[in-house]
C-alpha cells in the first residue's frame, strides 16, 4: 500500500499546475483585449492630430501664398518710387540750372520728394504689420482648435480668409430643426470658445445667423431673416450672460438665405448653409496705430 501512494500525489500535482496555467492563461487574454483597446484609442488619437496638422499646414501655405502676392505688390510699388525719385531729381535740376522756376516752387517740388520717401517707408510698415497680423491670426486659430479639441469638422470649422478668422458652428450641433434654443451640448462648444476670446479682450466679433432656402414661419418668427436674428442673439445672450464675455465688444446680426456656403439643391448643402458663425471682426484702429509715424 506503501509503494501505491505516489499516484495520486502525481495525479493532484498535474490537476494543480492545469489550474494554474488556464488562470495565467486567461489573464493574458485579458490583458492582451485591454492592450488592444488602448492601441485603438491611441490610434484614432493620432489619425485626429494628423487631421489637424494638415489642416493647418494648408492655412499656413495659403497664408504664404498670400503674403507673396502682397510682397510683389510691395515689390512693384519700391519700382515705381525709385523711378520717381530718379525722374523728379533731374527735372529739379533742370529747372534750377535754367532759373526757370522760383525758390517756392523748388520748395514745393523738394516737399514732393520728402512725400514720396514717406511713402516709402509707410509701406515698408505696412508689410511689418501685414506680417504681424497674420501670426495674430494664426496663433488665434491653433489656441481655438486646441481648446474645442477633436470635434468633427462637419459641426465646427475654424479658418482663415483673406486675414479675418471664421468659426463656422452648423445647425445640427446648435440648434433642434426650427427652434432657436441653444442645446446643452452647444453651450458647452460655446464655453471653450468665450474661453478663448475672453483671453484676448481687444477683440471684437459679430456672430452671424444663417439658414437654407426652405420657407420658414412658425409662431412670432415671420420668416428666415427672423430665424437667423433669433438664432444669432442666442448665442450672443449665452457668451454673455454665463462666461462673462463683453457686450460692447459682440454684435449679433442675421443673414438670413442670401450668404450660402453651398448649393441649396440638395440636402447636404442646405444642411451646410444651417449654421452659425462667428467672425473675428479686423481691428483696424490697432491696425492702423502700427503705421503712425513713431515720434522720437
Amino acid at each position: 500500500m506503501k509503494k501505491m501512494l505516489p499516484i495520486p500525489a502525481l495525479l493532484l500535482s498535474v490537476f494543480l499546475f492545469s489550474c494554474v496555467s488556464s488562470k495565467k492563461y486567461k489573464a493574458s487574454q485579458a490583458q492582451y483585449g485591454e492592450l488592444q483597446n488602448k492601441y485603438t484609442l491611441l490610434q484614432g488619437d493620432l489619425n485626429s492630430c494628423n487631421d489637424a496638422k494638415n489642416d493647418l499646414a494648408r492655412q499656413k501655405s495659403d497664408l504664404e501664398n498670400e503674403n507673396a502676392n502682397l510682397k510683389g505688390k510691395i515689390g512693384d510699388l519700391n519700382k515705381q518710387i525709385d523711378f520717381l525719385k530718379e525722374n523728379n531729381t533731374t527735372v529739379v535740376k533742370q529747372l534750377q540750372d535754367l532759373s526757370v522756376i522760383s525758390s517756392q516752387q523748388a520748395e514745393s517740388i523738394k516737399k514732393s520728394l520728402d512725400n514720396i520717401g514717406a511713402k516709402d517707408i509707410y509701406i515698408q510698415n505696412l508689410q511689418e504689420s501685414m506680417a504681424r497680423k497674420d501670426s495674430l491670426n494664426m496663433a488665434l486659430v491653433m489656441n481655438l482648435k486646441g481648446a474645442i479639441g477633436n470635434l468633427d469638422d462637419k459641426d465646427i470649422n475654424i479658418k482663415v480668409d483673406k486675414g479675418v478668422v471664421y468659426i463656422d458652428i452648423s445647425d445640427k450641433l446648435l440648434f433642434k430643426s426650427g427652434k432657436y434654443e441653444v442645446t446643452d451640448q452647444a453651450k458647452l462648444v460655446l464655453g471653450k470658445v468665450a474661453l478663448v476670446l475672453k483671453n484676448q479682450p481687444g477683440i471684437e466679433f459679430m456672430v452671424e445667423g444663417h439658414t437654407d432656402n426652405i420657407p420658414y414661419r412658425s409662431g412670432v418668427l415671420l420668416d428666415n431673416w427672423d430665424l437667423s436674428v433669433k438664432r444669432a442673439t442666442s448665442v450672443v445672450r449665452i457668451l454673455q450672460n454665463q462666461y462673462g464675455l463683453d457686450p460692447a465688444k459682440m454684435a449679433a446680426a442675421g443673414r438670413s438665405e442670401y450668404m450660402p456656403i453651398a448649393g441649396n439643391d440638395t440636402a447636404e448643402g442646405r444642411a451646410a448653409n444651417r449654421r452659425t458663425r462667428i467672425v473675428i471682426l479686423p481691428q483696424l484702429d490697432q491696425f492702423f496705430k502700427l503705421l503712425e509715424p513713431k515720434k522720437n
